[in-house]
């Protein structure tokens, strides 16, 4: 298999879909000839036309609202959000008619065939206005599903089984994994469960989980954690909503702690959720309270971006503290 980064296995992934079926469209800011601004929908135009692949307006409600009136006469689009920062003047086309479509018309109508790709979090001095991971925002709206991929292979499957899927989806892409991230891809159509977290390592004295970006932090503070003789499962949730409960509770049920990451700030942050989740389910098997590693309640700082993300270093002192409890 070759070895690709991110970027070009979600090219793939729209190029297959494309080719497959004729009602695959891909449109957004400056996704035409220039590729979008990380070049990921690089030469699609050019070979499947302006028709299908195509520049919008500077204006995200605009470019939902376009989206969902496609996607309810039978077409299936690809929008691009340029920076997840940006669908906020969306949010409400998103949440109350993206999500609600199916359920208002009594299943006479549904928008299912969205998928709504962003690309999403820190890593790449961006600041404030382009380094927000707004998951947890969506997360709380029944009618949606939420995926975020972690690597080369798992993006490009992910984002197949997104376009596929029955019901509209938030594809976040994690940025600074796009040339970061490299792996031997598939050139082959391929499919990942959505739904369905991915136990990536086995342990039996802590769980760690996490998603996107976060995963490779993970994987740095368990390395640090296994020379002080820890033995750590790794579990990749993929898709936050829905999200794969029974997965991480067989989990918790086996090691008694968790320790649970991400890159958007601690209130309300999904992390929360999951944390609630697990102690209903779990509380007399835990030894010890559930751990959040997560950004800072403030706005994302540019020049103290590495203060403010969750790095491998606070997630090595989460577990030592789980441990010593």
């Amino acid at each position: 298999m070759p070895t690709i980064n991110m970027l070009q296995a979600i090219n793939q992934a729209l190029d297959i879909a494309m080719a497959e079926d004729d009602k695959v469209l891909c449109f957004g800011e400056d996704v035409g000839g220039f590729g979008g601004v990380f070049r990921a929908t690089s030469h699609l135009q050019e070979k499947y036309g302006k028709a299908r692949c195509f520049n919008t307006p500077l204006v995200e409600q605009g470019i939902i609202g376009f989206a969902n009136g496609l996607a309810a006469q039978g077409s299936v689009p690809v929008a691009e959000i340029q920076f997840a920062d940006y669908i906020f003047p969306a949010f409400d086309q998103i949440v109350n008619e993206t999500a609600k479509f199916r359920y208002r018309s009594g299943d006479l109508f549904n928008v299912g065939g969205l998928t709504i790709r962003a690309p999403y979090g820190g890593g790449i001095s961006g600041g404030l206005y382009h380094s927000q991971s707004p998951e947890a925002y969506f997360a709380h709206t029944p009618g949606l599903k939420i995926v975020v991929p972690r690597n080369p292979y798992e993006a490009k499957g992910l984002l197949l089984a997104a376009i596929r899927d029955p019901d509209p989806v938030l594809f976040f892409e994690p940025k600074r994994l796009y040339r970061a991230s490299t792996g031997e891809v598939p050139e082959e159509d391929y499919q990942l469960p959505l739904g369905e977290a991915e136990v990536t390592k086995e342990g039996a004295d802590i769980t760690l989980l996490g998603w996107g970006a976060q995963m490779e932090v993970i994987d740095r503070a368990v390395e640090m954690a296994e020379k002080d003789g820890v033995s750590c499962e790794v579990i990749d949730l993929r898709s936050i909503l829905p999200w794969d409960e029974d997965t991480v509770a067989e989990s918790v049920l086996k090691t008694g702690r968790l320790v649970i990451t991400h890159e958007a700030p601690r209130t309300g942050g999904f992390a929360g959720e999951i944390a609630a989740a697990i102690q209903e389910r779990c509380f007399l098997y835990l030894e010890s309270p559930i751990q959040r590693v997560t950004g800072i309640d403030t706005p994302f700082p540019l020049t103290l971006e590495k203060e403010y993300l969750p790095d491998h270093l606070k997630i090595y002192e989460a577990i030592k503290t789980s441990l010593h409890y």
